[in-house]
This record gives structure tokens, C-alpha cells and sequence, in this order.
């Protein structure tokens, strides 16, 4: 009878946008330790996916500690030292014992007070553990990591999201143990080669459905198709609001051949993305003339997307861009969420249907213009939580099967709806307005506060969509944040 390969579990994932004011804090995460990790097995998320393939192979599955928080501000040291303390308690004695592989569910974007490649700190942490040196390390990755040399040279096999919106998370890390069962049953073992040309992109020129990252895809999987020595292509477009040295696109190949073969088709791939630079830098159109444009609004629901206040970006989502915008214009029938619970709270003891006037919003972002005094009337109240209605969405990817956006109240202003949220929540799911009462299909303008993964929920039921741009923190305007840290000369920041 074949051996049962012992594998070690573990996860670690957020985005850390370093321009907003508030840190991400322990708190903030979601932590599984040790046998609470196999809950997730079969669900929605990476972990889920990654588990349930695990389990078909027959592993002996080893689970450690599994920390996972939405996107949001610098993360605070103590969380990167809690992790590391509670995986290393955990995985030591395996180790000891002998362990054929690790598997890690990373976000590949998350920048702490100390360290600006967190992922790269971890992995090389792990390579200093006894027994840990030369075991087989495999995991999955964001479509949005910021790769980095560390992450190469510690790392065996990465492998990130081919789709954006990311749809196919959990396809990627079942994709990626296949990829561990591969090394097993072979006995070859791949390495990461890296390449990170001059370049980056906002988040709202990177999904893969237009260019240019359509078009590095295609490229992608050719290069894999041609040759089976390389065993994946990697297309990471960067996350442009971590500020690090190697934020932005960059490529990874892991393959068990040549060197200079691997190196030279990385070179292929640097040199299209340079040739398309200019269609990854995405900028919008000021909200008035989008409106104006659009007087008077014609039949059907439009939707606004705001990226520069972009939730799973790791803005606050409480900017009041739209929001000033929808009453200005005087917009009936519309709809917007702005997360903030000290609203939520002061709207705890009041009866459905009574008003208030209370300020809204315009607390988390300095570049916002501060919150605004509404007169509302109250329309319901709820605890926040609901099931995803797309398990394949690119929220699944982050939470699993089910939300909680804290308790939330719904609030009209004239012929505004504004559901107010006490957790940021990223609009990826229509289960969002649905569980609170609102029909989305029946609303004439939603305020969607993302950047492009919103879309497999937002196409299918809207007219026309345009993109804003409102004063936040997520502006794909580059050139206005205050980059530190980021190698230079880079596109856009410089004229190359």
C-alpha cells in the first residue's frame, strides 16, 4: 500500500493598501486553528478547494493556522508575529516527525509596519525550520500579488488566479495541490523563476477579460501548452496601492527544465506587457460629466462604479462621491452603501419608519469631503449576514460561502437608498441588496464601490456601466499617491 503524504496547511491572506490612514489590526482576521481549518473543506474559498482535493489524493492533511481578513490599511506587526508564533507551534513537531509538502493559501499582497513583502518574510521563516529546508512548498496566490524575489527562491510552485474578476480561486488552488500531487507522483521537483519589468497598473486596467491582460493570458497558457517542462505561467498584475519595492506586474514561471528556456519566455511576456502599458493605465471620467452626459437618465439601470473608493481594494468605502452626486442631481430611485457603524449604531433605537438627521459617511479617508447631513427615514434593519447567491464569485474567493457586513439599517434620503453597513463589504454579490429587501433588477441607479471584480454580478443585470472618478484613496490616477518605497523608474510614476 502507497504511503499517505503527510502535507502541512496553512493560510495567510490579505491586500494591504498602504495609503489609507487606519492599520489592519488582529482583530480584523479570521482566524482557524488547527482541526477548525478542515470546516472549510468543499466550501467556496481557496482553503476549501484546496482541502477537498487533498482529501481525493488521499493526503494525510496536517492543518496549522489560517488567518484571512478583507482588504484594508498597513497590517500591524503583531498579526504578521501572531501567525508565525501559532504556525511554527503547530509545525514544528510535524516536521519533526517528517512532512512531505506545504501548501499555503497566500494573497501574495500584504505589507505589515515592518516588513514590505510579508509573504517573502514568511516563506523564508519557514525555510529556517528544522526538517523545513528542501521540503516541497506549493501554494496559491492572488491574481493581484505583488511577487518578489523571496517569494521565488523560498517557494517550489506558486500559482495564482488566471481571472478577474476572480472567479476561478478555487479552481486555481485545486489547481495548484494537483500540481504538489504531480511533484509527488514524479519525484520532480520545480522551482520559481521571476522577472518584474518596469510597470504597473491600476486595478481597474487589470481585468482579464479586456487587454492587455487578455492578451498576456492567452500568452501565458500557449507558453505552457508548448512546453511540458514548464509546469505553470503565472500573470500577476500587481496590486498598485501596496507600496514596496516589486509592486507591480511581474510574471513566475515554475518549471523543471531549462533555466535559460524559462528565463527567455519571461522576457516574451515582459516585452508584450510593455508594448500594452498604456492600455493597463485606466483613469475615469469626473462624476459630473458622466451625469451630465447621461441627463436625463435613460430607461433601465445604470450603474456608477466608484474605483477610487474601491472596498476590495482596501478603501474604507465610506466615501460620499456618489452619494453627493446622486442628491445633487436629484436621482430618485437610486441606491448606495456606505459602511459606517457609527450610523448604523445611532439608528439601533429608533422605529422602522421614524427620521433622523444624521451625518453619513466621509469618516475613514482624509481625501473624502467629510461626512454629510442627510435627514433619512428609516426602512429596515438587519444583522448583516447573508449567503452568497454566486458561489463562484470573486467574494467566494475571499470569504467563503457567507457574509456578515455587521449590523446594517437601510435608509431613504428623498429617492435614495442607502444601506449602511458596520463591516466594510466588497459589492461582488447581488445577495448584498437582496437580503436587505432591495431588488436590485428594479433600482434605476446603483453606487457600486469597486474597480472590476463587481462585474460577473453587475453585468448580467445593468444597461450601461461607467466608471467615476470621486475623491478616495483608490484612484487609479497613480500619479496623484505618494509612492516611498517602489523602485523607480516605473510606468506610469515616470516617462520612460
Amino acid at each position: 500500500m502507497p504511503k499517505r503524504r503527510r502535507v502541512l496547511f496553512a493560510g495567510l491572506f490579505h491586500e494591504t493598501h498602504t495609503f489609507v490612514e487606519q492599520t489592519t489590526g488582529l482583530a480584523e482576521f479570521a482566524i482557524l486553528r488547527g482541526k477548525e481549518m478542515l470546516s472549510c473543506a468543499g466550501d467556496t474559498s481557496p482553503l476549501g478547494g484546496a482541502l477537498q482535493v487533498a482529501l481525493i489524493f488521499g493526503w494525510e492533511i496536517l492543518p496549522t493556522v489560517d488567518f484571512r481578513a478583507s482588504p484594508g490599511g498597513l497590517v500591524e506587526d503583531e498579526v504578521v508575529e501572531t501567525f508565525w508564533r501559532e504556525f511554527a507551534s503547530q509545525a514544528q513537531p510535524h516536521l519533526a516527525f517528517g512532512v512531505d509538502g506545504i501548501y499555503l493559501v497566500l494573497h501574495g499582497a500584504m505589507v505589515s509596519q515592518s516588513f514590505t513583502d510579508v509573504e517573502g518574510e514568511i516563506l523564508s521563516r519557514i525555510r529556517r525550520l528544522p526538517r523545513a529546508e528542501n521540503v516541497r512548498l506549493f501554494g496559491v496566490l492572488d491574481l493581484h500579488a505583488n511577487f518578489t524575489a523571496r517569494m521565488a527562491t523560498h517557494a517550489n510552485c506558486l500559482v495564482a488566479y488566471r481571472k478577474n474578476p476572480h472567479t476561478d480561486a478555487r479552481q486555481t488552488a485545486q489547481d495548484a495541490a494537483a500540481l504538489l500531487e504531480r511533484s509527488f507522483t514524479t519525484g520532480k521537483v520545480p522551482r520559481l523563476l521571476w522577472e518584474h519589468p518596469p510597470l504597473m497598473w491600476p486595478p481597474t486596467g487589470t481585468g482579464t477579460a479586456s487587454e492587455p491582460m487578455l492578451s498576456l493570458e492567452n500568452l501565458a497558457r500557449q507558453l505552457e501548452a508548448e512546453n511540458p517542462d514548464i509546469w505553470v505561467v503565472n500573470v500577476l498584475s500587481g496590486f498598485s496601492f501596496a507600496d514596496m519595492p516589486e509592486t507591480g506586474v511581474s510574471f513566475a514561471i515554475a518549471t523543471i527544465g531549462s533555466e535559460i528556456e524559462a528565463r527567455g519566455r519571461l522576457e516574451q511576456l515582459s516585452q508584450l506587457a510593455w508594448l500594452k502599458r498604456e492600455q493597463g493605465n485606466v483613469t475615469e471620467a469626473t462624476i459630473e460629466s458622466v451625469l451630465e452626459k447621461l441627463w436625463p437618465l435613460p430607461s433601465g439601470l445604470t450603474v456608477l462604479v466608484e474605483p477610487s473608493d474601491n472596498v476590495g481594494g482596501g478603501a474604507p468605502g465610506d466615501g460620499t462621491g456618489i452619494l453627493r452626486a446622486l442628491i445633487k442631481h436629484n436621482l430618485n430611485n437610486a441606491a448606495v452603501t456606505i459602511n459606517d457603524p457609527e450610523a448604523v449604531a445611532k439608528l439601533q433605537s429608533l422605529a422602522i419608519g421614524a427620521r433622523i438627521t444624521l451625518p453619513i459617511g466621509g469618516k475613514g479617508s482624509s481625501l473624502d469631503a467629510g461626512p454629510i447631513s442627510l435627514n433619512v427615514e428609516l426602512v429596515s434593519r438587519s444583522d448583516g449576514s447573508f449567503q452568497l447567491e454566486d458561489k463562484q464569485s470573486h467574494l467566494a474567493s475571499m470569504v467563503g460561502d457567507s457574509v456578515d457586513m455587521g449590523p446594517s439599517t437601510v435608509v431613504r434620503h428623498e429617492g435614495i437608498f442607502i444601506l449602511l453597513t458596520s463591516k466594510k463589504t466588497p459589492p461582488f454579490d447581488l445577495g448584498q441588496w437582496r437580503s436587505q429587501g432591495i431588488e436590485p433588477t428594479k433600482l434605476s441607479v446603483i453606487g457600486v464601490k469597486a474597480a472590476v471584480a463587481h462585474r460577473r454580478a453587475y453585468d448580467p443585470i445593468a444597461q450601461r456601466m461607467h466608471w467615476v472618478d470621486t475623491p478616495g484613496p483608490c484612484s487609479s490616477n497613480l500619479k496623484t499617491l505618494p509612492y516611498r518605497r517602489v523602485e523607480r523608474p516605473i510606468y506610469p510614476l515616470d516617462d520612460l
